[in-house]
């Protein structure tokens, strides 16, 4: 969901800088009805190029971490308040470069096999988003408009409305490979 001119900037950017690494995870989960959900998280307004935006749950490596994995896991136990036990990573998705922080995201899929008890971290999270697989996948809730970015005004950007928050940039290009991956496995 990236704009070409937006890769070739992010590509040349890549390779002049040493990027910090992240790991984020795409986390679905059964509800009380067994109907599958997937969870974003608002961060709260903070000093930073991220504050209040939606992401995946998900962070900076530390040095204690074993993997960029383990980094996903860690991130997604501490703002959501889910047990490490209870994630089963499935697969790994395509990396992408944030100029605007200067981090490489290594995204990943989990599953939870029962509904989880969220906990969110109060310091970094403002709000969850339980989003069912339902309307992630519909079609209806890609739209387009301009943002306000590190590029400066970015014409015609695709987007996710769900929960009633926009969810653009860097998560909505994951998002999107979540989404095809998705109904790939649902044909």
């Amino acid at each position: 969901m990236a704009s070409a001119s937006r890769r070739v900037l992010m590509e040349a950017e890549f390779k002049a800088t040493t990027p910090r690494e992240a790991g984020v995870m795409a986390l679905f989960y059964p509800d009380r009805n067994n109907r599958a959900n997937t969870v974003l998280l608002l961060r709260k307004d903070y000093e930073g190029v991220h504050a209040n935006q939606v992401g995946f749950p998900g962070g900076k490596k530390e040095e204690e971490d074993e993997s960029i994995e383990a980094t996903a896991i860690r991130e997604t136990v501490e703002e959501t308040g889910i047990s490490a036990e209870s994630i089963q990573v499935i697969r790994s998705l395509t990396s992408l470069y944030i100029p605007p922080s200067n981090f490489i995201v290594y995204p990943f899929m989990g599953i939870l096999t029962s509904p989880p008890r969220f906990l969110p971290q109060a310091e970094e999270v403002a709000k969850l988003l339980k989003v069912p697989v339902s309307e992630m996948i519909d079609d209806s809730v890609v739209h387009k408009k301009d943002f306000v970015t590190a590029y400066g005004n970015n014409k015609n950007t695709p987007y996710f409305r769900l929960q009633g928050q926009d969810v653009w940039g860097a998560t909505a290009a994951m998002l999107s490979e979540v989404k095809d991956l998705v109904v790939l496995v649902k044909k």
